[in-house]
């Protein structure tokens, strides 16, 4: 066995003492030689299409916080099967600050209702930082399906079950359930088209390939504007400032119908505190300057903001109520 030779005088004990001191200041000269945050571009995964709801509005936020953090955000699509294999990326993304993700209310609340297996946690595997946007939701149709309002849709639903076709992002997606959440409520049978996001769903319902969808307003409005498709409905609580002479489906026929979306930033589990604080504060500062409200409001969304707890209550109290609402309408898990 080898043995360790300790110190018998107290000139070795010195020695000893200032080879300890020699390796602490090494160590301390290390972690004070380390760059303050952020000291390089910072990525953020969108796990959904380009020109969807959740990417306008964080490439409006990063364009802020580029210039407030001196450093440049790249923004990082990874759409497909409704928004799993981007979002597990970020989770398993090192919490240094340099990797994040915006995330919306599918992903964080829904999805893990609808999947059997799924390679994120929604309350453990992300650090909350703030709600960017709420996304209000629109129902839409092509124009050559001849229905001008909500009741009329419905009517030829039940005339014609199970063939007008509707899209989405995929399942699980918030514009399947929002529809799911109709055809339930109303009685009424259709059939479900996926597609690997909004933005492509909504590309072949312009095209006549399928005859209607829920959908972000951002992504169709404009689309709305130019008559290639037609808006019925608002799918939220109350009305778009946009199209103000719209209803809500709840007034449109469908008592005690709404459905709600938002979209929030979020950064790997573990990530330092300071860093979750920093991007919050500047965010909110963002989120309320009224140049990047009116921004926002003009694409068809809603600028939030709010601290980091509001978002992760946002999460804990929607999971159960989805869950619920997913049971009632029959989605089974994949």
């Amino acid at each position: 066995m080898m043995r360790v030779a300790r110190c018998a005088t107290p000139r070795c004990a010195l020695l000893a003492a200032s080879a300890g001191s020699f390796v602490w200041l090494l160590a301390s000269g290390s972690a004070l030689a380390q760059p303050a945050w952020p000291a390089r571009p910072i990525t953020v995964i969108v796990p959904l299409a380009a020109g969807s709801a959740a990417d306008v509005s964080v490439r409006v936020l990063t364009e802020r916080l580029s210039a407030a953090l001196k450093q440049p955000f790249l923004v990082e699509n990874q759409p497909g099967a409704a928004g799993l294999p981007g979002t597990a990326r970020a989770a398993r993304s090192a919490p240094d600050g340099y990797t994040l993700a915006l995330l919306n209310s599918s992903i964080m609340t829904t999805l893990p209702h609808v999947y059997a297996k799924i390679d994120y946690d929604p309350l453990k595997s992300f650090a909350p930082i703030t709600t960017v946007v709420s996304i209000p939701t629109v129902l839409v149709v092509h124009p050559s399906l001849p229905v001008k309002t909500v009741k009329d849709l419905l009517a030829l639903a039940k005339a014609r079950p199970g063939q007008l076709l509707y899209s989405s992002g995929g399942v699980g997606s918030p514009q399947h359930l929002a529809m799911e959440m109709l055809a339930s409520m109303a009685g009424i049978r259709m059939t479900h088209v996926p597609y690997k996001g909004a933005v492509p769903a909504t590309t072949d319902l312009v095209g006549g390939h399928v005859q209607l969808m829920f959908n972000g307003l951002a992504t169709p409005l404009p689309h709305i504007r130019s008559g290639k498709l037609r808006a019925l409905a608002m799918a939220g609580a109350r009305r778009s400032d946009l199209l103000p002479e719209l209803p809500t489906v709840h007034e449109a026929g469908v008592p005690g119908y709404e459905y709600e979306q938002w979209a929030g930033l979020f950064a790997p589990a573990g990530t330092p505190a300071e860093i979750v604080g920093r991007l919050n504060a500047e965010s909110a500062r963002i989120l309320k300057q009224p140049d990047v409200r009116e921004k926002l409001s003009q694409l068809g969304l809603e600028a939030q903001g709010g601290s980091a707890e509001d978002l992760a209550r946002a999460v804990r109290t929607e999971l159960p109520r989805m869950a619920e609402i997913i049971r009632q309408v029959g989605i089974k898990p994949e």
